[in-house]
């Protein structure tokens, strides 16, 4: 393995990153770092400043996520089964950790963004495929953003269409400011406005001690008649809070912060805080609107998010309910933000148009353009659109999701074990294990997902069926691979000296990877479920719209 050291003064010479809007000052949202200052960071003070600086990417990712979609599947969660479900949240903290501190690694170690990687190391297919998918499904998901929206606005008694015109404009100007410190000061303190949801807990007073009991201790609400149901707000609450975006989101814009490796320690606390809020609220969310729906007719009746904020309001006053409202505007504000340059980046990223926010209108017009259009279309699909429709479209997200979030994930898993790609910062085993444990358990709830959206009446007995035979099939493909392992050639240990100076060569130069027997036919195998999955979705989708 040859290393190669980067030279902050000439970037593009010997490594992937992109151009000279890549390199450079890492201006944040709270704090600069010159490019120039190498100096080793010792005592608390330079420490916290260094942190300051480098807050943002992490944190944005996190509390995007808790976007409007977030709002409904948790209050939904909150108000059918109280806090019985709290447990969930626990469990994905470390799926939320272990997959997005991989794409930073990636980010900051490559300089290149995810659909890029994927196209390079994967072929046209899967390039297209993942940007194609990404397009589709952030699209949709910018306009349950914009229902979002109309919710809150109808609560507060604003005038939608008004609302929903001033979001989008919004949404755009904070990006076209042609700086990045200032788009990044705006997303922090939207991010800073989702802790609104912890005074909403405290004016609701759920039981802290029951909350406490159930966010340790797994449990599944009511008997084995409710399972099916439940799976599927389980199933819900994991693509909610590990949507595909949040892969290309972070990736691009950890390389658009001009984050390097030697600040990777700094990044991993960033991330961890986004992930503390994240939780927190979801958890808040839970809690409250299972007390304020606990004993009370609308209590296992979840209809959306402007429902909530009314049984809130019953429960603990008129100011409860205009936060948990403002709440849910600044969270699709938020999310809008998010997804919206998960998509431009990986368009500019695939199709060589200049990306960065680090550059102005002027030298970066598709960039801008296809931001700025994602958001007003979307904005106007909203307006359009029907209650039934934007119903529709929620669900189509969801399933959607579900059923891409599994291959996103195994590319993801395959790049961080690219040698070629990420050198000395590759995974170690113990990352590998983890990750494809996480990998085996998201097929099986994506397709207990499309089986459930194909076949509404679906048993228990079915979806017992299919965790089996899940869990049999990855057995016998972790037994497989562990004796081919064994008895075939292992690879010399990874070198990992010298690291914090190592950075990606140019694409170009590298190597293509070897595909194996089985990771060709695993490939394969993954290419026919997803489409089989996205062809039996879509027809169902159809189906419905026709027949209502």
């Amino acid at each position: 393995m040859t290393n190669v050291i980067l030279d902050p003064k000439v970037p593009t010479a010997r490594t992937a990153v992109l151009d000279d809007a890549h390199v450079g000052d890492i201006k944040g949202a709270l704090g600069t770092i010159r490019l120039d200052d190498t100096a080793p960071r010792h005592g608390l003070s330079a420490r916290l400043k260094t942190l300051l600086a480098i807050i943002g990417p992490g944190l944005i990712v996190m509390v995007g996520d808790n976007d409007a979609g977030a709002f409904s599947t948790y209050g939904q969660a909150g108000q059918n089964y109280g806090t019985q479900l709290l447990w969930t949240l626990l469990m994905l903290v470390p799926v939320l950790y272990v997959n997005q501190e991989m794409v930073l690694r990636l980010g900051a170690v490559t300089g290149v963004g995810h659909a890029r990687l994927i196209l390079e190391r994967f072929g046209r297919f899967w390039g297209a495929f993942s940007v194609i998918d990404l397009f589709l499904l952030n699209a949709l998901t910018l306009v349950t953003e914009f229902i979002g929206v109309t919710l809150a606005a109808g609560y507060l008694g604003l005038p939608k269409a008004a609302s929903v015109v001033l979001a989008a404009a919004i949404i755009i100007a904070s990006a076209f400011t042609g700086s990045f410190q200032r788009f990044e000061r705006v997303a922090v303190t939207l991010c800073i406005g989702s802790l609104l949801l912890v005074p909403i807990y405290l004016l609701v007073h759920p039981t802290t001690s029951q909350m406490a009991h159930d966010f340790v201790t797994p449990g599944m609400p009511g008997g084995s008649g409710q399972l099916a149901a439940v799976m599927l707000v389980i199933i819900s609450i994991v693509g909610t809070t590990v949507a595909p975006w949040q892969l290309f989101f972070q990736q691009s814009y950890v390389i658009d912060k001009r984050i390097t490796p030697r600040f990777m320690r700094y990044e991993k606390a960033d991330l961890w805080i986004g992930i503390a809020i994240v939780i927190v609220g979801a958890a808040a969310m839970m809690g409250l609107t299972a007390a304020a729906f606990a004993g009370t007719d609308g209590f296992g009746q979840f209809s959306d998010a402007a429902a909530l904020a009314r049984g809130i309001e019953a429960k603990a006053g008129h100011l409860a309910g205009v936060l948990f409202a403002i709440a849910l505007l600044d969270a699709s504000i938020i999310g809008a933000f998010a997804v919206s340059l998960s998509t431009a980046y990986a368009i500019g990223d695939v199709f060589g148009i200049k990306h960065s926010l680090h550059r102005g209108v002027k030298g970066a017009k598709g960039f801008y353009g296809i931001y700025a259009a994602l958001v007003s279309v979307a904005a106007a699909i909203t307006l359009l659109s029907t209650a039934y429709t934007q119903g529709l479209m929620t669900q189509f997200v969801q399933v959607l999701a579900g059923v891409l979030l599994p291959s996103a994930t195994v590319f993801l898993l395959l790049l961080c074990n690219d040698r070629a790609v990420l050198g000395p910062w590759v995974n170690g085993p113990r990352t590998n294990a983890f990750t494809s444990a996480v990998v085996g358990v998201l097929v099986t709830l994506s397709m207990i997902l499309t089986a459930a959206v194909v076949w509404p009446n679906i048993s228990s007995r079915t979806i017992l069926w299919i965790m089996t035979g899940c869990g049999v099939a990855g057995v016998l493909a972790a037994g497989y691979f562990f004796t081919s392992g064994r008895t075939g050639t292992k690879e010399d240990p990874v070198d990992r000296t010298g690291r914090e100076n190592w950075r990606m060569p140019p694409l170009e130069t590298l190597d293509k990877p070897a595909m194996s027997t089985a990771r060709k036919a695993g490939m394969g195998a993954l290419r026919a479920y997803l489409l089989v999955a996205m062809a039996m979705v879509i027809i169902k989708i159809v189906q419905t719209a026709l027949n209502h």
